[in-house]
C-alpha cells in the first residue's frame, strides 16, 4: 500500500485521560483521514485547547503535518549592527522587538528606559509589596521588559496576523520560553520565567552592538525643522539618531506631555476602569469544570466575561490570572493601582481578574475634562481616591462582592493574595470619584456575569480597588502607511502607550512593524 504523504491539518477532541496518549492521537487521526495508522505521516500538535462548555470537559487538539517552521527558528536571525542609531524610548515588548527587528536588518539602535534591568527591579518590587514604597521610575510598570515582565507574561492576542504572532512566539521560545507557547491556545510564560527570557534577548542584542541604557529617563525629544533628531535625558545628555521611536507604555504619563509640547498629534481614545475581583481558585475550578474539577490533567481554570448594555458602555474581565496574585502597580506616590500576575505553575490558591467598564471620549468631556489629556485625569481621580480609602502604604480598599451588590461596606474581608493588605471601604465612592457612575455600571455587569458563571457573586469573592491602567486614554497619531507622526518626521509612536497594542504579543508585533517602516526610509 502506498504511504499517505499529503499535508493535513485536522481537529480532534479527546477525553481528559486521552489527550497525552500518543497512540490514541495517532489512531484517531488516521481514522479521521481514512487511512491505516501505519500510513500516517509524521505529525505534530499545532494547537491545544480546553473546552469546558456544556458540562463536559474535553481537550481539542489541532493535528497537522510536521513543517519546517514547527520548531522555534525565528528566522531571520539578528546580525551585527552598524550606522546611525535609531533611538528607542522604552524597553518593553514594543521597544525590545523593534530593536530585534532592526538588528535583523543590521540597523543600530539605542534603547532608553527610565527603570532598571529585570533583576534589579526585584528589590523595588519588594519595596512595593512589603513596605508600600513607590519608586516612580522602577516598579511593576517601568523597567526592562515593561509592565508584562512581572505581570504574568500572558501571550494572548486577538490579532489575526498569524505569521507575525508565530514569529513573536518563536523569538521568545528561542530565548528560553517554554516551547508549549507555540501550541497552547492560551500561551503563558509566567512572571518567574519571563525575566530570564527578556534578559537573554537583551544579551543577544548587546552582543550584536545594540546599546541599552537603563536609569535613563527621557525628558525631551529634540526637534529640528519638524523632524525628530534626538532625545534629551534627565541627566542633561543629548543623544542624536536617525529616528525616534516612542514605545513607553500606557503608564508613562509624562511622555504625553512631552509629545504635546513638541507638536506631536494626539487624540483622546476610549479606555476602561474598574476593580480587580478575587475568588478562591477551587471555586472558579468548580464553576468552570463542574464534576471534573480537581482532575490532575486540568490547569487552574481561567474565564473571560463580557457584557454590553443598551447604552453600549460595556463591561468585561481583563487580564484574568488563574492561580495568581493581586499586586500593587502604582507608578505615582499619591495614587493606588492594582494589577494581576501569576507564575508559570499558576498554583496560588486564588484567582483574580480585572473587572472594568468602558469609558468613552464623551464620558470624559461630560465630567468637564479637556481632551486629549482628560482621560489621564479620570484615571488619577480614582487612583487617588483608592489610595485615600486604603489609608496609606498601598493598603487597598476592598468589599465583598455580596456587600457591593447590597451597597454596603463589608465588616470583614476574606483572605487575599494582595500582600500590602486590604481595608473595608466604600468602593462606590472610590469608583464614582471619577465623576462617572462606574459602580452602577459594574453592579449591572456583575449580575450578568453571575448568570453566566453561577456562584460568581459570593461571600468569598472580594472586589479590590482600583484597576485603572487597562489601556492608554490617549492615542499618538501616526500615518497608516509609513507609521511616523503626521506632524513630525522621523518620530514613530509605537505599542500600547501610543494606542496601537493591547498586550505583550501585539506590542511586540507593532514594534517589529515600526522597525520595518524605519528600514524603508
Amino acid at each position: 500500500m502506498t504511504q499517505f504523504d499529503a499535508d493535513f491539518e485536522i481537529q480532534l477532541s479527546f477525553e481528559l485521560d486521552e489527550a497525552d496518549d500518543e497512540n490514541a492521537i495517532a489512531n484517531r487521526a488516521a481514522q479521521k483521514i481514512g487511512i491505516p495508522v501505519a500510513d500516517l505521516p509524521p505529525f505534530e500538535i499545532k494547537k491545544r485547547a480546553i473546552d469546558a462548555r456544556h458540562g463536559h470537559v474535553r481537550f481539542f487538539l489541532t493535528i497537522g503535518t510536521v513543517e519546517a517552521t514547527s520548531t522555534p527558528r525565528a528566522d531571520p536571525q539578528p546580525r551585527q549592527v552598524s550606522g546611525e542609531p535609531v533611538l528607542i524610548v522604552g524597553a518593553g515588548p514594543a521597544g525590545l522587538f523593534c530593536a530585534y527587528e532592526l538588528a535583523r536588518m543590521g540597523i543600530a539602535s539605542i534603547i532608553f528606559d527610565r527603570g532598571k534591568m529585570v533583576q534589579a527591579r526585584r528589590h523595588d518590587l519588594k519595596g512595593l509589596t512589603q513596605h508600600g514604597v513607590v519608586d516612580p521610575d522602577s516598579n511593576y510598570c517601568f523597567g526592562e521588559g515593561g509592565a508584562g515582565t512581572y505581570s504574568d507574561g500572558k501571550l494572548y492576542t486577538r490579532s489575526h496576523k498569524r505569521g507575525d504572532v508565530r514569529d513573536v512566539l518563536e523569538i521568545l521560545a528561542l530565548h528560553g520560553a517554554p516551547e508549549t507557547i507555540l501550541t497552547d491556545a492560551r500561551p503563558h510564560i509566567g512572571s518567574n520565567r519571563l525575566p530570564k527570557v527578556i534578559t537573554a534577548m537583551r544579551e543577544k542584542l548587546e552582543e550584536l552592538g545594540v546599546i541599552f541604557q537603563f536609569g535613563a529617563r527621557v525628558t525631551n525629544i529634540l526637534i529640528e525643522k519638524e523632524k525628530a533628531i534626538g532625545v534629551e535625558l534627565a541627566d542633561g545628555r543629548q543623544i542624536m539618531g536617525q529616528a525616534v521611536v516612542v514605545a513607553t507604555g500606557h503608564s508613562a504619563r509624562d511622555m504625553y506631555a512631552i509629545l504635546e509640547n513638541i507638536g506631536a498629534a494626539l487624540e483622546a481614545k476610549p479606555f476602561a476602569m474598574g476593580i480587580r475581583i478575587e475568588h478562591p481558585q477551587p471555586l472558579i475550578n468548580q464553576i468552570q469544570y463542574g464534576q471534573f474539577a480537581g482532575h490532575t490533567k486540568l490547569p487552574a481554570a481561567p474565564y473571560r466575561l463580557a457584557f454590553t448594555p443598551s447604552d453600549g458602555r460595556g463591561a468585561f474581565s481583563f487580564c484574568m490570572c488563574p492561580g495568581g496574585w493581586i499586586v500593587p502597580a502604582s507608578t505615582e506616590i499619591e495614587g493606588l493601582v492594582v494589577n494581576g500576575m501569576s507564575l508559570s505553575r499558576r498554583d496560588s490558591p486564588y484567582a483574580n481578574s480585572g473587572l472594568v467598564v468602558a469609558v468613552s471620549v464623551e464620558d470624559t468631556t461630560q465630567v468637564g475634562l479637556t481632551l486629549p489629556m482628560g482621560g489621564l485625569e479620570l484615571q488619577r481621580r480614582i487612583e487617588q481616591a483608592a489610595a485615600q480609602a486604603g489609608g496609606g502604604e498601598l493598603c487597598a480598599p476592598a468589599v465583598r462582592a455580596t456587600d457591593f451588590m447590597a451597597k454596603r461596606i463589608s465588616s470583614t474581608l476574606p483572605n487575599t493574595s494582595y500582600q500590602p493588605g486590604l481595608k473595608p471601604a466604600d468602593i462606590d465612592a472610590v469608583l464614582n470619584a471619577s465623576g462617572l457612575p462606574l459602580a452602577t455600571r459594574l453592579r449591572e455587569a456583575l449580575l450578568k456575569f453571575d448568570r453566566q458563571m453561577p456562584g460568581y457573586i459570593c461571600e468569598e469573592a472580594v472586589l479590590v480597588g482600583v484597576e485603572s491602567r487597562t489601556s492608554s486614554p490617549v492615542r499618538v497619531l501616526r500615518d497608516k502607511e509609513n507609521l511616523n507622526s503626521p506632524t513630525l518626521e522621523r518620530l514613530y509612536p509605537c505599542g500600547e502607550g501610543a494606542g496601537y497594542a493591547g498586550g505583550i504579543v501585539s506590542a511586540a508585533m507593532d514594534g517589529a512593524r515600526v522597525a520595518r517602516a524605519i528600514a524603508r526610509i
